[in-house]
């Protein structure tokens, strides 16, 4: 054999052997990294609580201690279905208050879909529609966005039962003993509401459970129970006017058009300048009453 014929020869067993060598170098790295992509999945939820992983940053899961019952109907759904608050005993219950003209209901459905579906028959999502128009046009909505509960369309009484629901969307989450132990007004992370039901079904949670006592957090006629408003000053009061000053405002009405005491408007909406300015007076009046008496008593 000539010289050049070896020499190509070599060559071209060196160049199948180092192609053979890349081939097998590829092959390890395509299996490391495939098992490095499979160990870094998120773990079952029960081994990420085993391990103490959070895994969501939420830190206190919180019910109310003095819930309520649910406010009871009966209505039809889009479907031409039955729904009854009663039917969903021994279930977690999430009531949500919606619209297909929100923004926000529309970001949050995906969230309930999912819900839905993970907790399947452990977890009744019931959709109550607050839009003006045709239960038709409604249906045909959900349909092309994929809910898969049902929905029934709202009506004055029913958001009246819940405490008028003047944010959209507004959620009542229910325990399964039928008390509405939380209500979330906006939009929220899913987690939060993943872990609320895992504790009201027993199952394991990364959070701290408290507990807060509801003064019209989730229903307004509890404004009632409230010893402090928001932006209410009643700083120089003593605890006789103070209470004075809160009968007066759990049963004067605020004059904003909201159709709600000057407590329940504070409660509900802490922007309005008008129950504010209510409350501010009834304080004002009764702090110069209490000055006016101490002063007819020193003149004695």
């Amino acid at each position: 054999m000539k010289k050049s014929a070896i020499i190509i020869l070599l060559v071209s067993s060196a160049l199948v052997l180092a192609a053979a060598v890349l081939v097998a170098a590829r092959g390890r790295r395509a299996a490391a990294s495939r098992s490095a992509a499979k160990s870094a999945q998120p773990a079952p939820r029960e081994a990420q609580l085993a391990a103490g992983d959070a895994g969501n940053g939420l830190d206190i899961i919180r019910f109310a201690s003095n819930a309520m019952p649910a406010p009871p109907f009966l209505v039809n759904d889009l479907a031409g279905g039955i729904v009854s608050t009663a039917q969903f005993r021994g279930k977690v219950v999430i009531l949500n208050f919606w619209a297909t003209w929100c923004p926000p209901c529309r970001e949050e459905i995906p969230e309930m879909i999912q819900l839905a579906k993970e907790f399947k028959d452990k977890l009744q999502i019931i959709g109550v529609s607050m839009d003006d128009a045709p239960p038709v046009e409604v249906k045909q909505f959900a349909q092309n966005v994929g809910i898969n509960y049902p929905v029934v369309m709202g009506s004055r009484w029913i958001a009246g039962e819940y405490g008028g629901v003047p944010a959209l969307p507004t959620s009542y989450l229910v325990d399964p003993s039928g008390r509405v132990v939380q209500k979330h007004v906006g939009l929220y992370p899913i987690q939060v509401y993943e872990e609320e039901i895992r504790a009201l079904l027993n199952l394991p949670v990364s959070a701290r459970i408290e507990t807060f006592q509801d003064t019209g957090q989730i229903f307004l006629k509890n404004a009632a129970l409230a010893t402090e408003l928001p932006a209410v000053n009643f700083n120089g009061l003593t605890s006789a006017q103070k209470s004075a000053a809160l009968k007066r405002m759990n049963s004067e009405y605020c004059t904003c058009g909201c159709q709600l005491t000057i407590a329940q408007c504070r409660i509900n909406d802490e922007s309005c300048t008008t129950s504010q300015g209510l409350a501010a007076a009834i304080i004002r009046e009764i702090r110069l009453g209490g000055k006016a008496h101490a002063a007819s008593s020193s003149a004695k």
